[in-house]
């Protein structure tokens, strides 16, 4: 990739703290997650894959939503992991483009994937006599393969952007990742139109998959209100809710961080809030769709022949 100029040759990550003892527990903490993260994840996609029952396009979403958590997690976590505990703290130019390109191209899919877990909850509450003519197979497929087209499309257009700035105001990013708006700081000249595409990138990522989501949870709404029985409603609600919590969680986060007005931006505050999109919400995602999911227990039990069905 072409660079500016100012020729960098790699990035210092200050992290969270340059604390020891704090930087110790930072690094239990984040072990753990990481490891419930890798867990929760793989064993959700194995019961998917394993039980007759759950091969349905809402658990073939499920399972696609465990590998984008996983391997959005393992961008991030691991070189969190040593930042923690070593001295050494840099990270060469070919890796920041690298994890900036994958956690781009990862996040942006998971917003396209979310628009299209809530188009397939709104055809099966809706037009439940249609829904597995609308919602088959090859259709997810193209759904999920679609997600990923345009997550990595979209971040292939603002990584090379962003690397082709001349990075003169020093190799220092007061973050645990290399990040959208801590290396647009560290570039000096030719940002003209920036401000232009990131809204561009916001809008065509964020906006419009939270605006399906919405057009979809408004009839999906209207659709449970329509049923007579309580007990009807209820059932209803409980095939999207975990849905519905993972999208509020999500993307609160990201809308926290990147649609607030520059001068409002603070260093720390983003990081604890980049750290819960990043981090601890590939953790939650399995047990979001697990805990409250009779069918997953069942698939579970029935993995480990411990609890009788």
């Amino acid at each position: 990739m072409e660079r500016g100029n100012h020729t960098v040759s790699e990035f210092i990550l200050l992290g969270f703290t340059s604390d020891p003892t704090t930087q110790l527990v930072l690094f239990v903490m984040f072990l753990i997650m990481y490891t419930l993260t890798v867990l929760g994840n793989c064993i959700l996609m194995v019961l998917i894959c394993s039980d007759p029952k759950l091969h349905t396009p809402m658990y073939f979403f499920i399972g696609n939503l465990s590998f984008l958590d996983l391997w959005l997690s393992t961008v991030y976590t691991p070189k969190i992991l040593v930042i923690c505990i070593s001295e050494n703290k840099s990270m060469s130019f070919a890796s920041c483009v690298a994890q900036f390109f994958f956690s781009a191209g990862l996040d942006y899919s998971e917003c396209y994937l979310l628009a299209a877990m809530a188009y397939d909850r709104y055809v099966a509450i809706s037009k439940p006599l249609i829904y597995s003519q609308a919602i088959s197979i090859k259709q997810c497929a193209f759904f999920v393969a679609a997600s990923y087209m345009g997550g990595f499309i979209n971040s292939s257009i603002i990584t090379k952007k962003t690397f082709t700035f001349d990075f003169c105001n020093d190799n220092i990013i007061d973050d645990f990742f290399c990040d959208l708006l801590p290396l647009v700081n560290l570039a000096c000249g030719g940002k003209e139109g920036y401000q232009a595409l990131m809204y561009f990138l916001l809008t065509s990522n964020v906006m419009i998959p939270i605006a399906l989501i919405l057009a979809s949870y408004i009839i999906i709404i209207a659709t449970i209100l329509r049923i007579r029985s309580t007990q009807g409603r209820l059932k209803a609600f409980s095939t999207c809710s975990s849905h519905l919590i993972s999208v509020t969680l999500y993307y609160g986060s990201i809308l926290y961080i990147y649609s607030r007005p520059r001068t409002s931006y603070s260093l720390d505050t983003d990081k604890v809030v980049s750290t819960f999109y990043t981090v601890v919400f590939p953790m939650l995602n399995p047990f979001i769709y697990s805990l409250r999911n009779k069918d997953v227990k069942e698939a579970l039990n029935k993995l480990l022949k411990i609890i009788p069905l």
